[in-house]
């Protein structure tokens, strides 16, 4: 077995672990500063609308010497607006975009093209979108996510419980905040394939907090008939035996994204491709990082203010503080608990798991 498999097996025993749970309110902070600085460069930058949501006129050329910088100008200075261009890949072709005008100033604008691209004015290829059309694009897409949420809601209402569903939108939405931010601090342009990439990055988001919920709600199964573990302990322990599969599964997604976004967008010059590639590669990285980071530190944070989990977590501090009195360990404690082998075993445990300690002339082996 490999040592990542080894380490992903100690965690699952509870064998070592990291807090987590303990340790959550540097995590709150740390995605509190992140979202403030995103809707700041949101209110500060803004989005860079694309042409299908703002209106205006799209050029394509055939094969031209021209580069995109020259393009650039001289598209700018026919229309009066800054236009964005991108290389047509291994054509060599030119896509012009032009924001904000109409049929009349789209055919000045093809004419001007022509003659500073010394191209032929019927091989330019025009095509305009109107406002109206973006309009409804935006609209739509508000609406699918509004669905979306909702639905998710209900059904994580229904298969767990209303606080885990709960954490889970607050997660979603600070996914989608961080997403939306980088998108403005950068500048790229926000095009459908934006919004679509957005609309995915919630199906991976949810994929790694629902295993954690499904994991954290066996491991939580009668835990009222105990006094070993509370309830935040057990959430800690749910989180470390998922660690491994998280972080894999997030590796093997973002590793394809990577190579649309960096080589694909950046070393070959497909810019269109940065329109789905950024929005999939920070949706998938602040996805994996609220999972573990936000969504069950705070159903945690909403269970423990429960009245049975109130008085679970003082019987279980309790029962440790008199075990500690008697300076035994908290396992020799443990004969009256009525509570599930296998769920024990997958409580949380915090660090190097403890041996029972042999001490007050007790025979070895025996209790």
């Amino acid at each position: 077995m490999s040592r990542l498999g080894t380490l992903g097996a100690r965690l699952y025993r509870g064998e070592v672990g990291y807090d987590f749970i303990g340790k959550r309110k540097i995590w709150y902070g740390i995605s509190i500063l992140i979202t403030i600085t995103a809707i700041v460069g949101l209110a500060v930058s803004g989005l860079n609308m694309g042409i299908e949501f703002k209106g205006g006129a799209v050029f394509t050329t055939p094969k031209t010497s021209v580069s995109v910088s020259e393009a650039e100008d001289l598209a700018t200075e026919a229309s009066g607006h800054q236009a964005i261009v991108q290389k047509l890949g291994s054509s060599g072709g030119l896509r012009i975009q032009v924001s904000g005008v109409d049929t009349a100033k789209s055919d000045q604008i093809k004419d001007e093209l022509s003659k500073g691209l010394d191209i032929p004015t019927e091989k330019i290829a025009a095509d305009l979108v109107g406002p109206s059309w973006g309009e409804q694009i935006a609209n739509k897409a508000w609406t699918g996510l509004g669905i979306f949420m909702v639905l998710v809601v209900i059904y994580l209402a229904i298969a767990f419980e209303w606080r885990m569903a709960v954490a889970a939108l607050v997660a979603l939405i600070h996914d989608i905040t961080i997403t939306v931010g980088v998108y403005a601090l950068v500048g790229f342009e926000v095009t459908p394939g934006t919004v679509i990439g957005l609309l995915t990055i919630l199906g991976y988001s949810l994929y790694d907090t629902v295993v954690v919920f499904d994991s954290l709600r066996e491991s939580s199964n009668g835990i009222t008939k105990q006094t070993r573990w509370t309830y935040s302990e057990i959430a800690n322990r749910s989180i470390n035996g998922t660690l491994v599969r998280s972080i894999n599964t997030t590796v093997v997604a973002l590793l394809p994204v990577a190579g649309l976004l960096f080589i694909g967008g950046g070393v070959l010059g497909a810019g269109m491709l940065n329109d789905i590639s950024l929005s999939l590669f920070v949706g998938l990285a602040a996805g994996a990082y609220s999972s573990i980071f936000i969504a069950t530190p705070l159903v945690a944070d909403l269970k423990e203010r429960d009245p049975q989990m109130k008085a679970l977590k003082k019987r279980v501090l309790a029962k440790r503080a008199a075990a500690a009195a008697k300076g035994e360990s908290a396992e020799d404690e443990q004969e009256d608990d009525d509570f599930p082998e296998d769920v024990a075993r997958t409580a949380a445990v915090v660090g190097q798991r403890q041996q029972p300690h042999r001490g007050h002339g007790r025979t070895p082996g025996k209790r």
